[in-house]
């Protein structure tokens, strides 16, 4: 797989801009190429406002910002774009116009070149009749503002090679973006079920069911939503919708057809009037949710009958490019199939439609892992990036189906386990505890926790070696599956933290245990103890991890894991003065000492905010040292305390002053 250095944008507008910007941060040279100085001047200046914003929210230097301008190289001439491998086609939606524009591209640039199109609109397919080579095209379809939004639809042409569209999967994570898969078809996988979505919102309010303000408030509520439809809608431009909807119609038919308020609304050219009351009955709010739920659930099923995406590609789509906490595969599995048939059987019924096949429940499934075979190698990739790819039992589940599917693979040598998105695995999933706390069924939780230790045992015994690939945060969980590796290898950005006793709780999938065969027992207690965060340079620096790589050689490390081998270390005397420290320290003391010993003032303040019973078995686990299973039987005790629920529920708040019960 080829190294991506130079990338050419093709449009400096909105879009472009925010995309040039974006690569630009990845440490990419850019072309931006556009028809006049002028757009481009527009475009540099749209540029730097966002990145002086970045600069007053700190996450740039002015330094950085000069750095990232500094690659990025504006130009007219379209004979500059021969540098890039890789070239995306940002302008306006006129189908002649991007024929014509891929047309002269295909003659400058090598045959090897990736070519893409932002169409929102048009058939990849088609567009790729203008490309010579056109196995090397496909869409790729970015969210706004697309320096910021991780979403990106990654469209399979029919012409579109499978090494050209896995290169664009890979190298899109690389730049830090969230692809998903996508067959070619109108509206893609977001599109073809949100902008329905505003449309029916449209017939809500011209049927007299609600005024807009009410049916926001609704919206919000049942999709978990920041904005509302017509909120949304004033916020991205009327007519965009319209035109949207009109596009679909289009391709799908009448059920598609723009609302005919929606239509008036674009010709007067103004914004929704959203100021109103959002109180109605209650009859009226569940008709609202039942209406917009069915009208979305139906397209979905329209999406998996014609095998668009996945279950998990649509979940992916609305939790990463709407920010939807509920998705319409949420919503799915709340109402239950049952209720869903319903509602969808009406739907049908009136619009005298076929009701999609694909509306039994095994259909909407998210693949939340996905694998794949590269020779002797198996590869395991966590894909739940809209959820941080934090573990449930359905992801535990699928986890446990990949791996026993190819470690009983003979023909296999290694197993390597990665993800994708901002995270390895972020844990497990908070309101998972939560509920079943708050229920009383904490033997769910603990039945949970029996099956992750039960395949991080299978794992961590595999006669395959095990190689782990953290891309992102390995935090709690995340951490402790990276610790049943032979290899852990982490991308130079990735961290790492064991946060439970912060929290409440304690690890309880080895945890504990694990990382004495790599650190101690001293660090162990620290890094759990404290839940200090340790970059990736650091957690190499001790032992806890072997080796810190840039994304392109985890890339090549994967087709060639052969090549790695568990690191040793000799810690350097401040590391081994905490080990010892943390060795010989109990926890009571660490409470209750008057004297700090100079220089841990800081360290034993962070310990002294955390939950004294999580902290008690955590010190009795690390000193016994009897293996992860040790760790389930403490699980009841810890999860009926008022700490662990309090501990929980503060996460991303501030945290609680712990009781100690």
């Amino acid at each position: 797989m080829r190294t991506i250095t130079h990338i050419g944008i093709i449009g400096a507008g909105t879009m472009g801009a925010a995309l040039t910007q974006k690569f630009a941060q990845e440490g990419l040279t850019v072309f931006m190429v556009d028809r006049e100085d002028r757009f481009l001047d527009r475009g540099m200046e749209n540029i730097r406002v966002v990145l002086q914003e970045g600069v007053e929210r700190r996450i740039f230097t002015e330094e950085q910002m000069q750095q990232i301008v500094d690659r990025i190289h504006p130009t007219i001439d379209m004979n500059e774009l021969a540098q890039c491998q890789i070239i995306i086609e940002a302008v306006f939606e006129d189908k002649k116009v991007k024929e014509d524009l891929f047309s002269q591209i295909s003659e400058i640039v090598p045959s090897d070149t990736i070519l893409a199109t932002n169409t929102s609109s048009f058939s990849v397919t088609e567009l790729a009749e203008s490309v010579n080579h056109p196995q090397r095209f496909l869409g790729l379809h970015f969210f706004y503002h697309a320096a910021k939004n991780r979403l990106v639809e990654v469209v399979e042409g029919e012409t579109t090679s499978d090494a050209i569209f896995n290169e664009c999967m890979w190298f899109m994570q690389r730049c830090g973006k969230d692809p998903i898969f996508c067959k070619d078809s109108h509206g893609f996988v977001v599109n073809r079920f949100f902008v329905p979505w505003l449309n029916e919102a449209v017939h809500l309010y011209e049927e007299g069911i609600a005024e807009p303000a009410a049916i926001d408030a609704i919206a919000r509520k049942a999709f978990g939503c920041g904005m509302g439809p017509f909120a949304l809608m004033n916020a991205t431009g009327v007519p965009i919708a319209f035109h949207a909807q009109r596009t679909l119609e289009d391709a799908f038919g009448k059920f598609y057809h723009p609302a005919e308020t929606l239509k008036l609304q674009t010709e007067k050219n103004e914004e929704w009037s959203i100021s109103g009351s959002e109180e109605v009955e209650p009859s009226v709010a569940k008709q609202i949710t039942d209406r917009l739920q069915a009208v979305t659930i139906f397209v979905c099923g329209q999406l998996l009958d014609e095998k668009v995406c996945t279950a998990g590609d649509i979940s992916r789509g609305a939790g990463i490019g709407l920010k939807w906490r509920k998705g319409p595969v949420d919503c799915y599995h709340k109402l239950g199939e049952a209720k869903v048939n319903d509602l969808i059987r009406d739907l049908a019924k009136e619009w005298k439609l076929e009701v999609p096949g694909a509306m039994a429940s095994e259909h909407w499934r998210p693949d939340f892992v996905n694998t794949e075979i590269n020779v002797h190698t198996g590869v395991i990739t966590i894909n739940r990036p809209e959820g941080m790819n934090a573990m449930n039992p359905t992801v535990v589940s699928q986890l446990a189906d990949a791996f026993d599917r190819l470690d009983g693979d003979a023909s296999l040598k290694n197993i390597v386990i990665t993800a994708r998105g901002k995270a390895f695995v972020a844990g497990a999933d908070i309101n998972f505890f939560i509920d079943h706390i708050k229920a009383n069924t904490i033997s769910e939780i603990v039945d949970f926790t029996t099956d992750g230790q039960k395949l991080f045992t299978r794992i961590d015994e595999s006669d395959k070696k095990i190689i782990v690939m953290v891309n992102g945060f390995a935090l709690g969980g995340g951490l402790e599956l990276a610790l049943t590796a032979d290899v852990i290898v982490a991308l130079n950005k990735a961290i790492f933290a064991f946060p439970e006793t912060g929290i409440g709780i304690y690890p309880g999938l080895g945890g504990t245990q694990r990382p004495i065969n790599r650190i101690g027992k001293g660090l162990t207690k620290y890094l759990v103890y404290t839940g200090q965060i340790l970059s990736a340079q650091k957690a190499a620096e001790i032992g806890l991890i072997d080796k810190v790589v840039t994304w392109d050689e985890m890339v090549s490390l994967i087709a060639n894991p052969d090549l790695l081998e568990k690191n040793s270390v000799t810690l350097s005397e401040k590391w081994q003065k905490l080990s010892d420290y943390f060795d010989n320290t109990t926890v009571e003391a660490l409470f209750n000492m008057d004297e700090i010993p100079e220089g841990m003032e800081k360290i034993i303040g962070k310990i002294r905010t955390k939950a004294p019973v999580a902290m008690k078995i955590v010190e009795t686990l690390i000193n016994e040292n009897l293996g992860p299973e040790s760790e389930l039987d403490h699980l009841e005790t810890i999860f009926n305390t008022v700490d662990a629920l309090a501990g929980l529920q503060s996460v991303g708040k501030k945290p609680p002053e712990y009781k100690g019960r």
